[in-house]
């Protein structure tokens, strides 16, 4: 027998009751945990989170089942003693969601069995969402909205939801949708004429109090068929904020909601030929900087033939595939070795390439170089690609590769 008399078993919607501290205990991080003779606050379990609320002055940041030992309130404020008669409140907007979510499951879950006798294998409530593992074969999304279709209808039924408290002998004789969890005394959630499942959570009193239930996606995971839905306010909060980001998109067009699907489309196709076109355009315009280049470094440096013609350049926001263009460009021509750089945002990024009769390792200079932005880099001997976080540091790695490719041409 549990130290705490558990009041959310008998009344979800007990929002506020006055108990007794029994026990005093302090957390890891030295948070209080106070222990009462009878709580309304629902513990972590069974996939819903914990209620919050208030015990006297002090804030209830946690709830925590210690099973028989009763149920831990862990509070942020005043620590009253043992012995104090305090009151508890909970905080409403917060019980209410969790009810709809979890009420909600259970029509979802026992509309898959009714429909395709397809068993729910788990359940988590998540701060936005909820999602089941549904042993469901062959999902499609005909098949989820025909369950997600059956389980508003239940709801908008308004069936009256009842607790049974049942002893296991009792339970094997009912037609569960589970089977329990544990032995002993059980407390079982009907749905009239729809749904009877061992659980220990906290439900609406009917279910029309869920509103409605709505699927947002669906994956295969694990062998089984993962669905993310929500109940009742959060699927108003998130209509919400699907139709405004409906609407805006629909604004920037100029056109309808409905019109902005086929909008969004044709301008994506547009912009993929664009971008292809871009890119060919780039490679042309390498050619000609690659010329231009050429020739400054050949009069920067002095030029003498044989020597390789060095080009090294630091860019501003030119993306990795159009300074790989200007490398290509580059070493097209004979004897040229091609170090580039560019900060890209807060990226930067590197190509190094040389010519097919020019010397150095390109791959080399670049893990070293890469090593000095703070980045992961590599290729091979005659080019080799980079990039890293550290910004403020391309030109010492710059610098460092052009310092020990003259290095190894004095060598040689």
């Amino acid at each position: 027998m549990s130290a705490t008399e558990r009041l959310y078993y008998t009344d979800s919607r007990l929002l506020e009751f006055d108990a007794r501290v029994i026990d005093l205990t302090e957390r890891d991080d030295g948070a209080i945990a106070v222990m009462l003779d009878r709580t309304a606050f629902y513990p972590t379990g069974g996939g819903q989170p914990n209620d919050t609320g208030t015990l006297g002055d002090a804030r209830v940041v946690d709830c925590i089942d210690a099973e028989d030992d009763g149920v831990l309130h862990v509070i942020n404020g005043p620590t009253p003693e043992i012995g104090d008669t305090i009151h508890g409140k909970i905080d409403w907007l917060r019980r209410l969601d969790h009810m709809q979510q979890h009420t909600g499951q259970h029509i979802l879950s026992a509309a898959f069995v009714k429909l395709f006798d397809a068993p729910t294998k788990s359940f988590r409530m998540l701060e936005h969402e909820c999602e089941i593992d549904v042993a469901l074969d062959d999902p499609t999304d005909e098949r989820i909205e025909r369950a997600v279709d059956l389980a508003n209808q239940i709801i908008w039924e308004s069936r009256p939801i009842g607790i049974r408290q049942v002893t296991s002998a009792e339970a094997a004789t009912f037609p569960l949708r589970k089977e329990p969890a544990r032995e002993g005394e059980l407390r079982v959630i009907e749905i009239a004429d729809f749904d009877l499942t061992p659980c220990g959570g906290t439900h609406a009193k009917s279910t029309g109090e869920v509103g409605v239930i709505a699927v947002r996606s669906w994956e295969r995971a694990k062998g089984l068929t993962r669905i993310q839905f929500m109940a009742g306010i959060r699927v108003l909060r998130d209509y919400r904020r699907a139709n405004r980001t409906a609407s805006d998109v629909a604004t920037l067009f100029s056109a309808g909601r409905e019109d902005s699907p086929a909008l969004v489309a044709k301008l994506i196709d547009e912009n993929k030929h664009l971008s292809r076109r871009v890119r060919e355009l780039d490679e042309i315009a390498c050619r000609v900087e690659a010329e231009d280049l050429l020739k400054a470094s050949r009069l920067d440096a002095g030029y003498r033939p044989p020597d390789p013609i060095a080009v090294s350049r630091i860019f501003d926001n030119r993306d990795a595939d159009s300074l790989k263009h200007l490398a290509l460009a580059l070493i097209a021509h004979p004897n040229v070795v091609a170090l580039l750089g560019s900060r890209d945002g807060d990226t930067a990024r590197l190509v190094f390439a040389r010519s097919a009769d020019a010397a150095g390792d390109m791959n080399a200079l670049m893990r070293k170089a890469c090593e000095l932005i703070d980045g992961r880099g590599g290729g091979k001997p005659d080019m080799a690609q980079g990039g890293g976080k550290k910004v403020s540091a391309i030109d010492d790695a710059l610098a460092a590769a052009s310092q020990s490719l003259s290095d190894s041409a004095r060598q040689e």
